[in-house]
């Protein structure tokens, strides 16, 4: 669902970068209410986590198309809402400059889709009510609804841009169904994956006052190692895996344009687009060399299954790494300095 920067206008994404802007200083600002120290590590962990999982592209039987998990119900039913969000803002941030995955324009975009909606709506407005009692049955709907409210705020987007071809009607009635289908795997794998949290350790889910309580320092570490490995695996070896069929987004481009991605117009884009290519060491998921050795050949390799690409797996692992260490500090950071300016 990572928007590019030609469906969108300079005008649409001035306004999402800065409603994405004013929403990250909110959760910065909630941060140390809702999270305490101890689950700092997990932020880390489980960006690295939701980086590679990302990554891992799964076929939808039957469209020719594939998705990935979004992972912010996730996150937010380990960590709280404003946690969750500035882990995602991270996790796209580090996609869009290193990974030209997703625009620069767009970033604004991707933030509200894929942070604000599951976090600040789906999670307190469905997933929360519906935890205690039914927790399965909770991952799933709050994981449907927000990748409906992402593909429905995706097309108003693109609309209200006016740049592209896309008519509106048609532009919806392709993406909600293939994101329904991708929200229902989504859901599921977040509800089996909460369904092991509940078993394995029942602290790390939040309570109704969406405060989350502290079990001390040492308490989360089996939990954190299980995600630091199936990070490093997803990213690693997993990937070799992941379908190379369009996601969601780019298969309902193709359906009405007959292409996966629409070039993007001249003037601020272009600079944009020189922008990202300076910053995007990684751009594709692959290490500089390899991307520029590129040939038929190589491309009739990548279409192959399982794709066994040790440059993807350094990149991925890089990523996940960054991710990592950007999320800790991020937390640790707003931790300190909201400290300091209460013993001040």
């Amino acid at each position: 669902m990572h928007m590019a920067d030609a469906l969108l206008s300079p005008a649409v994404s001035a306004t999402m970068w800065l409603s994405a802007a004013g929403l990250t200083a909110y959760a910065s600002r909630r941060l140390p209410t809702q999270l305490e120290e101890d689950r700092v590590p997990l932020m880390g962990v489980l960006g690295a986590f939701v980086f590679a999982a990302q990554m891992l592209n799964f076929s939808i039987p039957g469209t020719g198309s594939s998705g990935h998990l979004v992972g912010a119900i996730l996150l937010a039913a380990l960590l709280g809402p404003c946690a969750a969000f500035l882990v995602m803002v991270s996790v796209l941030s580090i996609q869009a400059f290193f990974f030209a995955d997703g625009g620069l324009l767009a970033l604004g975009c991707n933030i509200f889709n894929m942070a604000f909606l599951p976090c600040f709506i789906a999670y307190p407005l469905v997933y929360r009510p519906l935890a205690d009692k039914h927790l399965s049955l909770a991952a799933v709907l709050s994981a449907v609804i927000a990748l409906q409210l992402g593909a429905l705020a995706v097309v108003l987007e693109t609309s209200l841009s006016g740049i592209s071809a896309l008519p509106l009607a048609a532009f919806l009635a392709l993406m909600q169904p293939i994101h329904l289908a991708i929200g229902l795997i989504e859901g599921l794998i977040t509800a089996a994956i909460l369904a092991f949290i509940r078993r394995a350790e029942p602290g790390l889910l939040g309570q109704k006052s969406g405060a989350l309580p502290s079990r001390g320092r040492s308490a989360f570490t089996p939990v954190l190692i299980v995600f630091a490995v199936l990070a490093f695996c997803s990213a690693g070896f997993f990937v070799w895996f992941a379908s190379s069929s369009p996601d969601g987004l780019e298969w309902s481009i193709e359906k009405l344009t007959g292409q996966t991605e629409l070039p993007p117009p001249e003037g601020i884009h272009a600079v944009i687009a020189r922008l990202q290519e300076s910053s995007a060491f990684f751009a594709n998921y692959t290490l500089p060399a390899a991307a520029a050795n590129v040939d038929a050949e190589s491309v009739k390799q990548n279409n192959a299954w399982p794709n066994v690409e040790s440059s993807v797996s350094i990149a991925g692992i890089a990523g996940a790494l960054i991710t990592l260490f950007v999320s800790t500090l991020l937390g640790k950071s707003l931790r300190a300095y909201h400290a300091a300016a209460k013993r001040s």
